[in-house]
């Protein structure tokens, strides 16, 4: 390429410190893209530049182009042979830090090429040839590449392989091209292997170069086997294992002297090692059952290595970690127990308790981190762990899990003589053995005693006693086997004297999280021992030079759990006072205390429902300390201030009779609803008003993360509005106008989150239809001194989120389509109102036309709420509607009609089935065929109209007379639900339980419809069978009307084509009077 200077040049500048010269250089290097030789000068300048940065930025640019290009189809998805080449040359050429980010280019290209579409034939060839050559095999000196750089391209060509790649097969056959790598690569390569490692572990030898690459082969051979397992690795198995073996006795964990950066490589290749373990027992036990003598042997040596885990980095941790998940694994395949049960008692002294006991990094991170130290040993549901991490699997996790499995083990069946016969009750032999758990485990536990006295120093007493309380937490499987009294007296005996006695805090915090995790075994009588205990820590002080935050925030995981799992304290009133005081007294854990107090409203229901309305008026004031100024985002605290807030108020109305919700004499609930309300609007005001109202500043919207619980609350406050004056003066307007305005920008669609704001959207509506809502439909011109302009009113802010609504998944487009129907048969009073719901009403129908569109193609259950969406609509502003739709698409509006013929047919699988639904399609269409009939009628539009309006009217007709039926019948058939409730539950235990096959097999069949666009779009239920509002509309009857046109117009509805004789018998005899109106 010419330019190629060019290039580089700008290259140069996109590390300039001016932004302004990175732009402009950015921008010439995209336009620079488009050149076929671009590519190609990247590539020069990556191997080749003047400086270090200048090729790093070409590498760079180079791995954003090729992926950008990937995905949107471009060149680089079937880039040329040339380019290949190219690009392979330069990686095995580049230097270490370049081929780091050149690989990242290199990848997309494998994944479009040689992994999907299998065109890229050579390419193993000639990486078999690259090796061959390589300074890894060619040890004559003439070496002509780099082993490194060869074996990083295999490693990136085998890496796509470690997945299952088509999700269409239930058992998907391993795949052509890892076939291939394996023959002509990998089982030459692990001969290499295996000398590399002779090289170094068993000649104690430590090499960076070679390091580097036996870490690199042990990548590709797990990649190799992960899913799939090649035929050609299967005889080399044996000798592969033993040379992972030797890796894994070469490891140690400390005192690497000079030499640590290739320790750690070694590490590195040992933690791939265990990996490929893993997977050899998990996918493969036709090939590894064999190999599982000698991999046992070398784990539980590896475990069993003296160890301080307190001075363990973060690698090593893992290693460690996969070690007991390897042991844990083949404990639970069929030789497990006979290979592993030998080591049960040099394991759980030697290597499982020293894993779990405490030690000086735990006691570092209680004093400097202590959330960290509980989201990895105290972990509940309180807190939420996002992602997947490595350091959540550390050694003491990993060997208490080893620790459960152990404890369950009742030693291999007992398989009789198949000469002799079975004797009486050898069948229940097997339910009669003890297992590990009580053999093995608690004897040995029940050797440490408690630690008693908080003053002294943390003592091996301490340490030890904290394992055992791990241990009882990994003991859970083994407890549900046992009766009710025996979790009680380990309970009592181990757990519980911790709360009565001055023990140090990490013991309690930990007894605290053993009271939650063993909640199915604790037997009820327990409850209020239990309580007690936990209420202690709640409310336990900080120590003089020890915080006490984890024992608090452990107890309030514990009591969550606890009453999530229905096991419920004998008064609630106790706790919910120490939580609300833990909130007031505005300690770190707050945020904590609110998510516990929500979880304990959720589970208390009606019982803790009285005590609501002063709870919320004391908290309501304590959100707003923690709310800081607008715009600044807010904190987790009021996040969940607010989400608890929320549940109060629902969990309170729940709570009400439906005798006693709307009764005004009613004083308990009147004086609970208005004391809810005014905490609220209070809290509403302050948080989006009191910003707004500072003088002689722009002030930004308040953060939206809280809008669906604001809407929640602003739906309760509108449901106690009564008059006009407590509107005013509660300023329901303006604070309706800030949340409007929060949901016309709200872009960040979640099902869960986003009911309530359509519920406050009704509710608002529903409001304004009371008391005639200041700026709902009309705002207004905010003062004198400011420009005359018209600010957005509150149905302007909504419509921006319904309509956006219709973009979004199944159950966001039925809610819009319901929040259309209530809004567009709002009644206007203005000229200046009717423009808006003009305005208001394209927009309603292009979104929803557009996302009709979409789905087109095919019937599918979402056509009927867009198109009776776009109905309510016609029915209200006809002409707006015709218009909107022929500005989307040339005979749009003929289009939507043809559709509302279609899912008006009986023929349609998902067309209107509520009484509400056929009446707007009778009332859409009678209204279309009067417009008809007033216009030309030559585009055939109206006898199908006629048609259609025929069928949906006998439907009608039958609907509402079923509803008479079921109203008269109502008793009988609640006492016929009943009887078939219980054959259902007495069916329950007939359910079938699904195989892996069968599974493997729906999930194949999901991805083809998937990927066919077969698969149905499911909604939530709640949403599909929502009633439709139509406003002043429920009181007309349209089949009264119909039948008027049908009289005055019979004569030009008879000229088209004639109906089927099956569809008019059946609407004269559902309209007898309209017979002789059908005589031609």
């Amino acid at each position: 390429m010419e330019s190629t200077s060019r290039v580089a040049q700008l290259l140069d500048s996109t590390l300039s410190p001016d932004g302004e010269v990175r732009r402009s250089a950015t921008e010439a290097l995209d336009c620079l893209s488009l050149n076929p030789d671009f590519s190609f000068a990247l590539i020069s300048i990556a191997v080749g530049g003047e400086n270090h940065g200048q090729s790093i930025a070409a590498a760079t640019y180079l791995k954003n182009l090729t992926r950008r290009n990937t995905i949107d189809g471009g060149a680089a998805s079937r880039a040329s042979k040339e380019f290949r080449d190219v690009l392979v040359r330069a990686l095995l050429q580049a230097e270490p830090a370049i081929l780091k980010v050149l690989i990242e280019a290199f990848r997309p290209i494998v994944d479009a090429e040689f992994v999907k579409h299998n065109m890229w034939h050579e390419l193993v060839p000639e990486l078999r040839s690259v090796i061959q050559d390589s300074d890894l095999v060619n040890k004559s000196g003439n070496s002509r590449w780099k082993a490194i750089n060869g074996l990083t391209v295999l490693q990136s060509v085998i890496r796509p392989f470690q997945y299952f790649l088509n999700p269409k097969v239930a058992k998907e056959p391993v795949p052509s091209q890892l076939e291939l790598i394996a023959q002509e690569i990998l089982v030459p390569l692990i001969t290499v292997f295996h000398q590399r490692v002779e090289d170094l572990c068993i000649q104690n030898i430590v090499e960076m170069d070679a390091e580097k690459s036996l870490l690199i082969m042990s990548k590709c051979i797990y990649y190799a086997v992960r899913s799939h397992m090649p035929s050609a690795l299967v005889s080399l198995l044996p000798s592969l294992c033993r040379d992972l073996i030797r890796i894994l006795h070469s490891l140690r964990f400390q005192d690497y002297g000079s030499f640590e950066d290739g320790y750690m490589l070694r590490l590195k290749t040992g933690k791939r090692s265990l990996l490929i373990f893993c997977a050899l027992i998990t996918r493969h036990r036709k090939f590894s059952d064999k190999l599982m003598p000698d991999i046992i042997n070398s784990v539980v040596k590896l475990v069993n290595l003296k160890t301080d885990f307190s001075k363990l980095d973060t690698l090593a941790e893992r290693i460690v970690s996969l070690a007991f998940d390897v042991i844990s694994r083949l404990l639970e395949t069929g030789p497990g127990w006979r290979l592993v049960s030998p080591h049960f008692s040099s394991l759980l002294e030697s290597a499982i308790f020293p894993a779990i006991v405490m030690n000086e990094k735990d006691i570092t991170e209680w004093e400097e981190d202590s959330d960290e130290y509980i989201r990895k040993n105290l972990p509940s549901e309180l807190e939420e762990i996002s992602g997947w991490r490595e350091d959540l699997f550390t050694p003491r996790k990993s060997a208490l899990n080893l620790l459960g499995v152990i404890s369950i083990s009742k030693g291999p069946p007992v398989v009789a003589s198949v000469t002799s016969k079975r004797k009486k009750g050898e069948k229940n032999k097997q339910k009669g053995r003890s297992s590990m758990g009580e053999l093995l485990v608690l004897p040995f536990l029940s050797k440490f005693p408690i630690p008693s006295d908080v003053n002294t120093p943390v003592t091996k007493t301490t340490n030890d006693y904290y394992g055992v309380l791990m241990a009882y937490g990994s003991l859970l499987d083994f407890l549900r086997e046992q009766k009710p009294a025996y979790t009680t007296l380990l309970i009592r005996s181990g757990v519980l004297p911790l709360y009565n006695a001055s023990c140090h805090p990490y013991l309690v915090a930990s007894a605290n999280w053993i009271l939650g995790e063993l909640v199915s075994c604790i037997p009820e009588d327990m409850s209020s021992e239990i309580y007690s205990s936990l209420l202690k820590a709640l409310a336990m002080q900080d120590m003089e030079d020890l915080s006490c935050y984890p024992v608090r925030v452990s107890a309030a995981g514990a009591i969550a759990q606890l009453v999530e799992n229905d096991f419920f304290p004998p008064e609630w009133l106790p706790i919910l006072q120490v939580v609300v005081g833990r909130i007031r007294d505005n300690g770190e854990e707050t945020s904590i205390m609110f998510e516990l107090l929500k979880t304990l409203v959720e589970a208390g229901g009606d019982i803790v429902a009285s005590h609501i309305p002063h709870i919320i008026s004391l908290l309501a004031e304590d959100i707003l300390k923690h709310i800081p100024p607008s715009p600044e985002p807010w904190p987790q605290v009021v996040e969940r201030g607010f989400a608890a807030l929320s549940v109060m108020a629902q969990c309170w109305e729940e709570s009400l009779p439906e005798e006693v919700v709307n009764d005004l004499t009613n004083d308990v609930v009147v004086s609970g609803r208005a004391t809810i309300a005014k905490a609220f609007i209070d809290l509403l005001q302050e948080a989006w008003l009191r910003p707004a109202e500072v003088e002689g500043q722009v002030v930004e919207l308040p953060p939206s993360c809280c809008i669906d619980d604001s809407s929640t609350l602003l739906t309760f406050i509108m449901s106690d509005v009564n008059g006009s004056d407590m509107l005013q003066k509660q300023k329901v307007s303006e604070v309706l106008l800030v949340w409007a305005d929060l949901i016309s920008n709200c872009h960040s669609w979640e099902e869960e989150e986003d009911s309530p704001i359509f519920n406050c959207i009704k509710e608002a509506a529903c409001l304004h239809k009371r008391v005639s809502l200041m700026n709902f439909i009309v705002g207004s011109i905010p003062s004198p001194h400011s420009l005359p302009v018209r600010q957005h009113s509150i149905i302007e802010g909504i419509c921006g989120f319904v309509s956006d609504a219709f973009l979004q998944y199944p159950s966001a487009i039925y809610r819009a389509s319901s929040s259309v129907h209530i809004l567009v048969h709002l009644s206007t009073y203005s000229t200046e109102e009717q423009h808006i719901m003009h305005a208001m009403t394209t927009t309603f129908c292009q979104s929803a036309f557009s996302c009709f569109r979409q789905k087109q193609s095919k019937p599918s259950p979402l056509w009927k709420p867009l198109l009776l969406a776009i109905s309510s609509c016609y029915i209200c502003y006809p002409d707006i509607v015709e218009n909107a739709l022929e500005k989307d698409q040339h005979e749009g509006f003929r289009v939507w009609a043809l559709a509302l013929f279609s899912i008006s047919s009986s023929k349609f699988e998902h067309g209107p089935s509520t009484e509400s639904e056929i009446k707007l399609t009778v009332m859409t269409l009678v209204k279309l065929m009067t417009r008809l009939l007033m216009g030309n009628q030559s585009s055939g539009l109206l006898w199908q109209c006629f048609a259609a309006v025929i069928e949906a009217s006998v439907r009608l007709k039958e609907v509402q007379e079923e509803e008479e039926d079921v109203d008269e019948n109502e008793d009988e058939n609640t006492s016929d639900d009943e009887s078939e409730d219980t054959d259902d539950e007495d069916s329950e235990d007939d359910v079938h339980e699904e195989t892996e096959e069968e599974f493997l097999e729906r999930c194949a069949q999901a991805a083809v419809e998937l990927e066919n666009g077969t698969g149905v779009e499911e909604a939530a239920e709640e949403d599909e069978e929502q009633e439709i509002e139509l406003g002043e509309l429920e009181e007309v009857d349209p089949l009264s009307i119909l039948q008027s046109l049908i009289e005055k117009n019979h004569q030009i509805l008879l000229q088209g084509p004639e109906l089927p004789q099956e569809l008019v018998t059946s609407f004269v005899n559902a309209f007898p009077e309209t017979a002789i109106f059908f005589h031609r």
